[in-house]
């Protein structure tokens, strides 16, 4: 090709992007990953929704990892395909690979780095369970006045400087673990004596505050005027179980305190199966629940971890799903796709059911379990409980036989529709997936599943 068609080529696709960056089908195109994630046996097929004429005009150049690609039931003989072809290269060691996307074979597009990593297969979740959760400290979750000796209501924590949301670690150099504890070590307090030195967390940072108890003639006691808690419980939905490591994954999003909207400091905490026994149905503007109890010896693992994408923990033995009973691979942020999907929930007792949804958006690269916006298109699940309920946070979204993710939040004013969060990001907060760094590579991080 001539030097001067060359320029007339590329006035006219600049020409064609510019206009075509407006349609729709361009918006799959400005946000493809530029960093992607594949299983062993996955093909590298960069989903583009582009018209068949312009993606057979798109060749991809793979510039590192070729050895790693099987084409057609054998080696990769060129450096290159095209997109619109009917079969893309698999990938069939874990390693790095390096494309290079390019128009007519000349105009570079974009370059995308592909991770390849063993293949991982999870149990999917479904089962209701319940979460029990004791805190690292006490949380201040409120105040409360104290009438002093010229009837006069004072608050002596407050006035202290102790604020809602922090967390009580010590009291006079004593290590606090319950809120008893504290109503003892406050009742036992004399007159004579000092204030009170408390050690508070707030946030990543430790302080402390000097409190001077109040004696309450309501009560007969000292007092400093707060409302604490130690604990915390409720139900939710199980996301995952990896049968090699035995983790866990549920909720789908961070446990925090109801008053406060703090997240909770974890020190130790069990899930157990519970037993769902009604549904509060939700509407516009009041969301719904399930009303569950929990099972008596039914401990089925402990809680480690509570962080941005759920909760997790390690299992006392394997778990089963009898609509799946064999576990089922794991789908990555950029093979997620808007259309139909199940999710898996329980709305009688333990049994689990199957539901359709449809994802209506994919949006990659946040951390706050909103990833997905999807709805529920399933009658019999709309007609029970109104759309997304509380109790359903945690139910592992299914999609083309793989496991995407999780339902983590209702719209109040849509419940038929909510947020869920990438399956992906779940396992890297579980410790199944995690990132190094190759030794004598210049890769800077290899994708890996952890089962140790």
């Amino acid at each position: 090709m001539t030097p001067k068609k060359r320029q007339i080529l590329g006035a006219l696709l600049a020409f064609v992007l510019v206009l075509g960056f407006f349609a729709p089908p361009a918006g799959s195109y400005l946000y493809l990953p530029e960093d992607q994630m594949l299983s062993v046996g996955d093909p590298l097929d960069l989903f583009l929704n582009l018209p068949p004429l312009v993606l057979k005009s798109i060749n991809v150049y793979v510039q590192g990892g070729e050895k790693l690609i099987d084409f057609k039931g054998g080696p990769l003989k060129e450096r290159s395909y095209r997109l619109g072809a009917e079969t893309a290269p698999v990938p069939v060691k874990p390693g790095r690979i390096e494309l290079q996307l390019k128009l007519f074979n000349v105009i570079p597009l974009k370059r995308i780095s592909v991770s390849v990593i063993p293949n991982l297969v999870v149990i999917p979740g479904g089962h209701s369970i319940g979460v029990l959760l004791r805190t690292d400290g006490v949380m201040v979750v409120g105040f409360l006045p104290i009438l002093n000796e010229n009837n006069i209501p004072v608050f002596p924590a407050r006035d202290a400087g102790i604020a809602v949301g922090d967390i009580i670690v010590e009291i006079n150099g004593t290590k606090v673990v319950s809120d008893d504890q504290v109503k003892e070590l406050i009742a036992s307090w004399k007159p004579a004596d000092q204030g009170m030195v408390f050690k508070i967390r707030r946030g990543n940072e430790y302080c402390e505050r000097v409190v001077y108890p109040k004696y309450c003639r309501d009560t007969g006691s000292y007092r400093i005027g707060l409302f604490i808690r130690d604990n915390a419980g409720g139900v939710g939905t199980l996301t995952f179980f990896e049968p090699a490591s035995r983790k866990f994954g549920a909720l789908g999003h961070m446990i925090t305190d109801a008053e406060t909207n703090q997240a909770l400091q974890i020190k130790e905490g069990k899930i157990l199966a519970a037993s769902v026994q009604e549904i509060h149905k939700a509407k516009r503007g009041l969301p719904g629940e399930k009303v569950g109890i929990f099972l008596e010896n039914s401990d089925l693992g402990n809680i480690e971890k509570n962080d941005n994408c759920g909760i997790y923990g390690t299992v006392y033995q394997a778990l089963k799903n009898p609509l799946y009973p064999q576990p089922l691979p794991v789908a990555y942020s950029n093979q997620v796709r808007t259309g139909q999907a199940q999710i898996l929930t329980v709305l009688d007792g333990q049994e689990i059911k199957q539901f359709s949804i449809e994802i209506e958006r994919v949006m990659p690269g946040r951390h706050d379990g909103k990833n997905m916006i999807i709805r529920i298109t399933d009658r019999s699940l709309l007609e029970r409980t109104g759309g997304i309920v509380q109790g359903m946070s945690g139910s592992p979204i299914i999609q083309n036989g793989k496991i995407v993710g999780a339902i983590t939040h209702v719209f109040v004013n849509d419940p038929g529709r909510g947020y869920g969060v990438f399956i992906e990001n779940m396992l890297y907060e579980a410790g199944v997936l995690q990132r190094e760094h190759s030794l004598g590579s210049n890769d800077p991080g290899f994708l890996y599943f952890n089962t140790k």
